[in-house]
């Protein structure tokens, strides 16, 4: 007769595992998900997070998430946001308009660039090396969190070279950190279907266990809610536990639910995917069960850039330890009619409004000092603007 999930004895017992410090098998995982009820799922997940990070400070960073190109050869299922070679909505930076982005950034407080855009078919390693020279040199004291996985595996395609000798060259000319985007979920049936052409789980992995090889650390995220099982979300978060115990590359896990407003999936199927949102009580139970799972990664953040400001403030009680970013500019989610601007003043009320103290922290959760200005030196209504700069492909603009 198989176990009873909901079985209390078991289930305390697995609590009782996870509080010690022991990592869950999948299966142990699997009963941990989906047996608690969410209020007690949420209790393990804060002690553990206590126990992990004593001192009663959420952290965030102030950034800008700057998007080179959203022309993409990809053609992602869930993405809102890429645009194919050749349509009149593609377009590619120039360098004059980065470099404004990025003294406006550093004008208002921003110390990191999360720099990712699309897989565009003729950008290869060396415009990536220049445009990070050029930053280096300009803004100095810039941190540039950039390539994503699939970006780093699509240029090493492009250019018929290693991964290895795409990240050397990258981190010479300028990149510090690698983020975890494209990522989905690390199951190869599931990005069969919502993003066939991307890079495979096990090219996800490769470049951040060699990115890890040359002294980069970078963070592990999962984006759930389309086609994945219960089992496949474990299966994903085991993957960033075990490459996370070979290498130690990761400082922090963000998921965050499929966003399905414009994107090619719910076009193609309106019926399914316009009703298919995740609820917040699921995206808690996720977020909860993560801080639980991952027993060897430091921070776990709960995002208000897409699910709101609200449920953010209520994932710190559980199990997060981060706020996430204050995004200057954010495009892809936003593409996907997903949009939550807040102020400063905002997160860190909201931080305050939890019980906690808020510190602002670079890539490394380091401590970053903050201004005793409220906003940038702004007044505290005045949100943060989700904005995009679309210059087509050879305009001078």
């Amino acid at each position: 007769m198989p176990a009873d999930p909901h079985d209390p004895r078991r289930l305390s017992d697995l609590a009782e595992k996870a509080l010690a410090g022991g990592a869950l098998t999948p299966s142990e995982g699997l009963a941990v998900y989906r047996g608690f009820q969410l209020p007690s799922l949420g209790l393990v997940a804060d002690a553990i997070r206590f126990a992990k990070n004593p001192e009663r400070k959420v952290t965030y960073i102030v950034d800008r998430n700057l998007n080179p190109t959203n022309v993409c050869v990809t053609d992602c299922g869930f993405c809102a946001f890429y645009r194919s070679p050749g349509d009149a909505e593609g377009y590619v930076l120039p360098r004059e308009v980065i470099y404004q982005k990025i003294e406006a950034t550093i004008a208002l407080g921003g110390i990191q660039l999360l720099l990712q855009g699309g897989h565009h078919p003729r950008l290869r390693t060396e415009w990536f090396a220049e445009l990070f020279r050029d930053i280096k040199r300009r803004y100095p004291t810039i941190w540039i969190h950039g390539m994503s996985p699939p970006e780093i595996t699509h240029l090493a395609k492009l250019d018929k070279r290693s991964v290895r000798e795409i990240l050397v060259e990258l981190r010479e000319a300028g990149l510090d950190s690698i983020p975890g985007g494209g990522a989905e979920i690390l199951v190869d049936r599931v990005r069969k279907i919502i993003a066939p052409k991307k890079a495979t789980t096990d090219e996800w992995l490769e470049v951040m266990r060699q990115a890890a090889a040359i002294g980069m650390r970078g963070t592990a995220t999962m984006m759930f809610g389309t086609v994945e099982t219960d089992e496949e979300r474990v299966e994903h978060l085991t993957r960033v536990r075990d490459l996370q115990a070979e290498c130690g590359v990761f400082t922090a896990f963000i998921p965050w639910t499929f966003q399905p407003e414009h994107t090619p999936m719910q076009l193609a199927d309106p019926e399914r995917w316009s009703a298919s949102k995740l609820s917040v009580a699921e995206y808690l139970r996720t977020l909860a069960f993560s801080r639980i799972y991952l027993n060897n990664v430091d921070h776990v953040q709960s995002s208000f850039v897409t699910q709101g400001l609200k449920t953010c403030q209520v994932g710190l009680a559980m199990g997060a330890d981060d706020f996430g970013s204050a995004m200057l500019e954010e495009n892809v989610v936003s593409s996907a009619g997903c949009s939550h601007p807040a102020s400063i003043a905002e997160i860190e009320r909201h931080i305050k409004d939890a019980g906690f103290v808020p510190q602002r922290r670079n890539m490394l959760y380091q401590p970053v000092e903050t201004p005793p200005t409220d906003r940038f030196g702004r007044p505290p209504r005045e949100k943060v603007v989700v904005s995009s700069v679309g210059v087509a492909e050879g305009s001078s603009r």
